[in-house]
């Protein structure tokens, strides 16, 4: 018999026609497919049930724009042409750009002048560009941003890799922490006072100033003094955004896919992303797994088809014939190994739902093509 995964079925067009659900965020592993699941789930959301969708990718990678017929995506959601529209539906596609994101966030928060200084100090330059944390809170950003219009009825979110996609939730607790610690209040404590960084003249922050100045270098803490000036009254503000849209993941609003191949490591992020989504109270719909290998031929297992090629190969006049059975028997341990390797993560959350994808020939790059997955996903 064709081997099936050992789990509940997920109902991904449940999910997508149920109007309480508000955001879909996919995540996983790199190379698994995440970024084409994605945006199959927002085609099949706009052509079939009729909402208002963006898709929201983290993910630098060009596939999204190039699969959905556009030539760039940027910080702006963008129509995608050739959606069936019948139902009343529509798509639109955005890629984060988290400098033009924090950009935005400091000239709706702060006065012109003030934004003028934060964009001109070094230390802004290269946090809004580099620094490690601001992709995963500027996308907390953009997300709440789009969940604050409620102009859409559905905001598919497509995550960087499992590890990245983890900063993506630790983002709020990271920012808390960063803008509740000691450094940080020592920093503002003579930009508070008016006095600069250099003029606090207590022998405990001499020797600490030193010795930071000694490591950072006097030009760097200046400009790390500077840029905390400059935003100290804002840092309230990023917190309360983040927090907020903190709860709205928890919300069930929000629903976890999680996206995978069938390899041990790709399986192996799955499951660790599921036990932090259930530690953290957050909705896991469930599991996709893509680019799984199947047979629909019942009764002729791999043990057989080898005697089978042997038995011609013996014969010495059915080459070709030997050569798609022992293809074909190559294909069902594969698949048997997949579904092995499946239930490693089903066999420690047996009540997560799951759906598998069958391996396609080609990879997607079109709209035709995401249709064709957004199908086989409720296949």
């Amino acid at each position: 018999m064709p081997l099936k995964l050992a789990a509940p079925r997920l109902d991904v067009d449940g999910l997508l026609a149920d109007p309480a659900t508000r955001i879909i965020v996919c995540c996983g592993a790199g190379g698994v497919g995440k970024t084409t699941t994605a945006a199959a789930l927002g085609v099949r959301a706009a052509e079939v049930h009729g909402r208002r969708t963006v898709v929201l990718t983290i993910d630098p990678a060009r596939r999204l724009a190039q699969s959905m017929g556009l030539s760039e995506l940027d910080n702006t959601p963008r129509q995608v042409k050739g959606i069936d529209t019948e139902n009343g539906g529509e798509l639109h596609a955005m890629m984060l750009d988290m400098k033009r994101t924090f950009d935005e966030v400091v000239q709706q928060h702060t006065t012109p002048q003030r934004a003028a200084e934060i964009f001109a100090n070094p230390f802004y330059q290269a946090m809004s560009s580099t620094f490690a944390g601001t992709q995963e809170y500027m996308a907390m950003e953009k997300l709440g941003q789009l969940r604050a219009t409620d102009e859409w009825d559905l905001i598919v979110v497509d995550t960087p890799p499992s590890r990245s996609a983890l900063d993506f939730l630790d983002a709020p607790a990271r920012l808390s922490r960063f803008l509740d610690g000691r450094m940080l209040r020592l920093l503002l404590a003579p930009a508070r006072s008016g006095k600069s960084m250099f003029s606090l003249v207590t022998a405990s922050f001499g020797i600490f100033s030193r010795a930071v100045q000694k490591i950072l270098g006097a030009q760097l803490l200046t400009d790390l003094s500077g840029f905390v000036a400059a935003l100290d009254s804002m840092f309230g503000g990023f917190r309360h955004r983040a927090d907020e849209t903190y709860r709205i993941l928890q919300d069930r609003e929000t629903s976890f896919l999680l996206v995978a191949a069938p390899e041990r490591d790709a399986v192996r992020e799955a499951a660790y992303f599921a036990e932090r989504l259930v530690a953290e109270r957050m909705p896991l719909a469930g599991l996709v797994l893509n680019r799984m290998h199947d047979s629909t031929i019942d009764d002729l297992s791999a043990e057989r088809s080898e005697e089978a090629a042997e038995a011609l190969t013996d014969a010495g006049d059915q080459a070709m014939t030997a050569d798609a059975l022992r293809i074909h028997a190559a294909l069902m341990r594969q698949a048997t190994r997949e579904v092995r390797v499946a239930e490693t993560f089903t066999g420690s959350f047996p009540a997560v739902p799951a759906v598998s994808i069958t391996a396609q020939p080609a990879d997607v790059h079109d709209v035709d093509g995401l249709r064709t997955i957004g199908a086989l996903l409720v296949s």
